[in-house]
């Protein structure tokens, strides 16, 4: 049996921070990338982030015009959360926030793979599924993400320079923390979902159990 088209409507507030914070990721990374002193980017990869960055800030809108447009609504929270991690790493190089705030960094390990573990089980997983169910996805991608930034961080810059003397108990911490995030974000989401929350965001799953 074909799939059920499920149409919800638009969440105003959510799309205008989408939207926002796509628009103010695409001009900083610009703007570090012409001025990487301005952007304390400086030996951070700017390069690849400018590239990076972009490619996963819009893989959500990509995989939905390609295969979900005709059958389900645009999953905009998912996509802000998945938006949201590219954009405050960025900001916060531009702030300087990384070398004068010294809990920023390992703030921003543990936020940002709870925001794309959050949006992995938004995305894939219906709201009936279980706790374990919801608590295995997380840790299966938030864990898989981390170690996969954390080999990027060390080959892109920290393997050239001083911080590589130190960056194996910087890494277990980072490890440490983006898999507590995971942890949160699977607990946070499925408590919404059995309060009858988040019935609206991964209408492409609500279609399938519809269909059967």
């Amino acid at each position: 049996m074909s799939d059920v088209a499920v149409r919800y409507p638009i969440p105003g507030l959510v799309r205008s921070l989408d939207v926002t914070a796509k628009s103010l990721l695409v001009l900083l990374l610009a703007l570090a990338l012409a001025y990487p002193e301005l952007g304390h980017m400086q030996d951070k990869a700017a390069g690849l982030r400018a590239v990076s960055y972009p490619m996963l800030a819009f893989t959500v809108p990509a995989i939905w015009y390609l295969y979900w447009r005709d059958r389900a609504s645009f999953p905009w929270l998912a996509d802000l959360l998945v938006t949201i991690t590219c954009f405050t790493d960025t900001l916060g190089n531009r702030m300087d926030l990384y070398d004068t705030v010294v809990w920023f960094d390992d703030w921003m390990h543990f936020m940002n793979t709870g925001l794309l573990a959050a949006a992995v089980i938004l995305l894939t997983l219906p709201r009936t599924s279980s706790f374990a169910a919801t608590l295995e996805r997380a840790l299966a991608f938030g864990v898989t993400a981390a170690v996969a930034w954390e080999l990027a961080e060390y080959f892109a810059f920290i393997s050239k320079s001083a911080e590589r003397h130190s960056a194996y108990t910087d890494t277990l911490g980072d490890l440490a923390l983006g898999s507590l995030g995971a942890v949160l974000a699977a607990i946070v989401i499925h408590a919404s979902w059995r309060r009858g929350h988040l019935r609206t965001v991964a209408p492409q799953l609500e279609a399938r159990a519809a269909a059967r």
